[in-house]
């Protein structure tokens, strides 16, 4: 798969004339709309990356090639800058992993060795050696050419404008050779450093090498949930992924130390790795006795990581538990609670099947919080998709700030769903109107195919294809249909029809019925393809390809996205004297329902609209990139 990066070497990047900014050039190689006001990672472009460039010059390594914000595979996250060349005694082909701060000062957070502040600039950063260790990690395990010579890829953090005395705090993370850090007083020390990783010459075959390397999959998050609680893995957390959970554990050490009670909220957008953030911290908060849970607020969730991962342990299966589990603990009962999904908390854990006496009026944020030393939300506040869900930062918030405890706020910022593409979950956000500016044309990105399907019947079709293929794939769609129970002979009724063409929804209980999975497993039983599935089972799930049907409950009028109430059938969402949902509130969950049905896939989308103007419109914006189009042409 091509990979978007601006190639040079140094020769070329001191060469360049002076009136020309490096920055423009490399925004314009990789499809960067340019901005009036430079940001911080264009600055670094034009200071930091012309400084490296007169390092390898000044040590005859200008034909080394430089690889300026290679895309790490399945992600969106970018290194600054790749080395590639041969290495000097084996001749063979050699990588450093260049991260480069502009920090002229950093100190460590308390209790943490990993976790650093810097002046001037807002929030905790993750240490530069384990930020780099991190990506070096991820390149050896999925970059086919390096996964059997993790020997060599090497990391650098290179804090040119920084002394000795300013980050002195940082020499505490001890070096290794996937990991050092070198600052601007240390110039001669990082010159010999480059010399004994690369021979003079051209790096341009070991360039064309890691550029066009295959790439191996990823552990989908239910391999790696039964891996991770039998034995800790070598999967490698990235950037704020591994600050989220370190700023975790280091609450977890303050919790022992002093007995004070922090509350953890990182949210992210789909695919940022909340909930791989989530296993790593219970498998590792497992192992090390501590009394843990993992909740959500998802039957379809929950069932499915107590049926795969906890399968033949009842002492796993009883970490996953649900929201309203913790209604009756005592407090402080658990060390700590990961909420995952926590956009799902409810107002409260009452609900019709509550029997009388046990009913109460508490805040079912207030019971998790009170749950453990150190609550754990991880939530996307695009994902609240029904009445009564309150999973915000805000709510998460005002909870902690009435009890006075502390809150720490870590923001995920990678994508490592829809091929790790920014571009589609850009666009989608505002084709949603979730984000300003209005549904806009697909840029394309190869990472990331969107394709329109011009009938139900032809994207059941492609999608059947890939599903032979050996890929997984779904359909779902808005709630805009009956639905009927199975008939009593056990045939599924095909509520969803769409002109010729129809299908069953998943099933509503935890009981296969015929070839039908149970409602919990549709996303992640291969049966389950057999039907279209809605918002409550693809939530929180994710499959190769995703079948997405836009109903009559969303569509196009006058270039934008309207929500039209009479044409949903979800019962939560209608509007009744004893369920009161407002048009804002209803707008909202619609919006949000698509934004999740339309971000479950890692490669690719199918979307059929009903409305043919919405149709025409979704063709229309499509079409123009070149990428995927319409399935009929």
């Amino acid at each position: 798969m091509p990979n978007q990066v601006y190639r040079s070497t140094a020769e070329e990047v001191l060469a360049l004339p002076a009136d020309q900014q490096l920055s423009a050039i490399i925004a314009a190689h990789l499809g960067r709309v340019p901005r009036a006001r430079p940001t911080a990672e264009q600055r670094s472009w034009d200071r930091s990356l012309p400084a490296i460039a007169g390092d390898l010059a000044d040590v005859g390594l200008e034909q080394i090639e430089m690889l300026v914000e290679y895309r790490l595979p399945s992600s969106s996250l970018r290194p600054d800058v790749i080395l590639s060349g041969t290495h000097p005694q084996t001749g063979a082909d050699n990588y450093v992993v260049v991260e480069l701060k502009q920090w002229s000062a950093a100190e460590l957070a308390w209790n943490s060795d990993r976790i650093v502040r810097v002046p001037r600039l807002a929030g905790e950063h993750l240490h530069p050696i384990d930020q780099v260790r991190g990506y070096c990690r991820y390149l050896s395990q999925y970059v086919d050419v390096l996964h059997d010579r993790p020997d060599a890829v090497h990391g650098v953090a290179y804090l040119h404008n920084a002394t000795e005395n300013s980050v002195s705090a940082l020499r505490v993370r001890q070096p290794d050779d996937r990991g050092r850090m070198f600052t601007g007083e240390q110039r001669d020390e990082f010159l010999t450093y480059l010399k004994s990783q690369f021979a003079p010459g051209s790096g341009t075959g070991a360039a064309d090498r890691l550029l066009s390397s295959a790439v191996r999959p990823r552990p989908d998050l239910f391999g790696f949930t039964s891996a991770e609680l039998r034995a800790a893995t070598e999967y490698s957390l990235l950037g704020r992924q591994e600050l989220a959970y370190e700023a975790v554990m280091s609450m977890v050490r303050r919790a022992q130390e002093s007995d004070a009670k922090s509350v953890v909220i990182v949210t992210g957008g789909p695919g940022s790795g909340k909930s791989i953030i989530a296993v790593s911290l219970l498998a590792e908060l497992h192992r090390q006795g501590l009394r843990v849970a993992h909740a959500t607020g998802s039957s379809a969730f929950t069932e499915s990581l107590r049926k795969f991962p906890g399968r033949g342990s009842k002492e796993l299966q009883t970490l996953f538990q649900y929201f309203r589990t913790f209604a009756d603990y005592r407090r402080n009962q658990l060390d700590v609670l990961i909420c995952d999904e926590a956009h799902r908390i409810r107002e409260v854990s009452t609900n019709r099947f509550t029997p009388k006496q046990q009913r109460t009026k508490r805040p079912q944020v207030d019971e998790l919080m009170a749950a453990a030393r150190v609550p754990v939300f991880l939530l996307d506040e695009h994902q609240v998709v029904r009445p009564g869900e309150v999973g915000t930062v805000h709510e998460i918030r005002s909870h902690a700030a009435r009890s006075d405890y502390v809150v720490h706020h870590i923001e995920l910022d990678g994508q490592f769903r829809c091929g790790g593409s920014a571009a589609y979950d850009e666009w989608v956000l505002r084709l949603l109107d979730l984000r300003a500016g209005g549904p806009t044309a697909w840029p394309g990105d190869p990472a990331f195919e969107i394709r329109i399907a011009p009938s139900p019947r032809e994207m059941e079709n492609f999608l059947r294809d890939k599903n032979s293929d050996g890929w997984t794939a779904r359909i779902a769609a808005g709630y805009c249909w009956p639905w009927s129970s199975p008939e009593p002979d056990g045939t599924l009724v095909n509520d969803v029809v769409i002109g010729d063409w129809s299908m069953p929804w998943n099933l509503r209980g935890i009981r296969a019925v015929g070839d039908a999975p149970p409602s919990p497993v549709w996303a992640s039983d291969p049966r389950g393809f057999g039907q279209v599935g809605c918002i409550y089972t693809a939530q929180g799930f994710e499959y190769d390809w995703a079948g997405v049907i836009i109903g009559p409950d969303l569509v196009v009028r006058n270039g934008h996205l309207v929500s039209v109430r009479e044409g949903n059938q979800d019962k939560a969402l209608k509007h009744t004297k004893s369920n009161p949902v407002s048009d804002e509130t209803f707008d909202k969950s619609i919006r949000n329902i698509y934004k999740v049905l339309l971000t479950r896939g890692m490669r690719g989308v199918v979307i059929h609209a009903v409305d043919a103007e919405t149709q025409e419109f979704l063709t229309g914006l499509v079409e123009p990139a070149g990428s995927g189009g319409n399935l009929g042409r």
